[in-house]
């Protein structure tokens, strides 16, 4: 696996890039980074090329002047385009696929709005194409005043246990936390923002011509089971998989069906 940066806005962004054949993006999702993807990682590179950023602000990566959904997804773009080129016989159009895992999946249907034709297949990993609730919002700022009064750590201590559905003595729970460690508050109150703003894009699904991977938890509180449930009818062509003994954290939870899932979808669409 190669690890590199490339500059955008001034701003350094760090990704990894591992295998070979078509480009596979995967993007992870708030208080994690890269590493989130490292189950997955063995079972894909054999026949893809990975592009794993750490979005701005996490892992290795430094914040952007837009940290929109909006604005986090041109960035990926851009960080995309770089190395699709290399990898792509069409010399630089996308042949392959994005993976967004929650807010991962809402950066990825921001990418679809506004570059469909770039993308030709993609998956939403315990995400969604909802807009927040009054309430979800509500708790949402609730947690901003949380991390302002007690910082990013303390946060992530008391929030990552409850995305997973058994988190006692879970080692890969305990990492998570662990990493929590090397988020600022100021990229987390970002990251909550952005997801506080962003619009409802169920049309993206609708519209979608590309297949749309879905991946559930059935206990998964942060995007509940049944929301996950009724957006899969909305594309055109829809791989479903539900993970019955997860939660919201299925790249841990059931690592290996997470893994089986995405390359029999890759395997099907590319």
């Amino acid at each position: 696996m190669t690890e590199k940066y490339f500059t955008y806005q001034s701003s350094k962004i760090f990704y990894r890039i591992t295998g070979t054949g078509k480009p596979v993006i995967l993007i992870h999702g708030f208080g994690e980074d890269g590493n989130v993807w490292q189950h997955q990682i063995p079972v894909l590179e054999k026949q893809y090329t990975l592009i794993i950023p750490d979005l701005p602000g996490s892992g290795n990566s430094e914040l952007i002047p837009d940290m929109s959904i909006e604005g986090m997804a041109d960035c990926i773009k851009e960080l995309s385009s770089i190395e699709i080129s290399k990898v792509s016989p069409s010399g630089g159009d996308l042949e392959g696929a994005f993976f967004g895992h929650s807010m991962g999946g809402y950066i990825t249907l921001a990418l679809v709005e506004k570059h469909p034709q770039l993308i030709n297949a993609f998956g939403l990993i315990h995400s969604s194409a909802y807009a927040d609730s009054e309430e979800k919002k509500e708790a949402r700022q609730k947690s901003i005043e949380f991390i302002k009064a007690n910082g990013a750590y303390e946060f992530l201590k008391t929030a990552i246990p409850g995305l997973f559905y058994q988190p006692e003595n879970n080692r890969d729970c305990e990492d998570l936390v662990e990493a929590g460690k090397n988020f600022t508050a100021e990229a987390l109150i970002a990251y909550y923002t952005a997801m506080i703003n962003r619009p409802d894009r169920t049309a993206v699904l609708k519209t979608a011509t590309q297949p749309v991977l879905f991946i559930m938890g059935q206990y998964d509180k942060a995007v509940p089971f049944e929301h996950s449930l009724a957006q899969s009818h909305l594309p055109q062509q829809s791989h479903v998989h539900i993970l019955r003994n997860s939660a919201h954290m299925g790249m841990f939870e059931e690592a290996e069906k997470t893994g089986a899932a995405m390359l029999g979808f890759l395997q099907q669409v590319l």
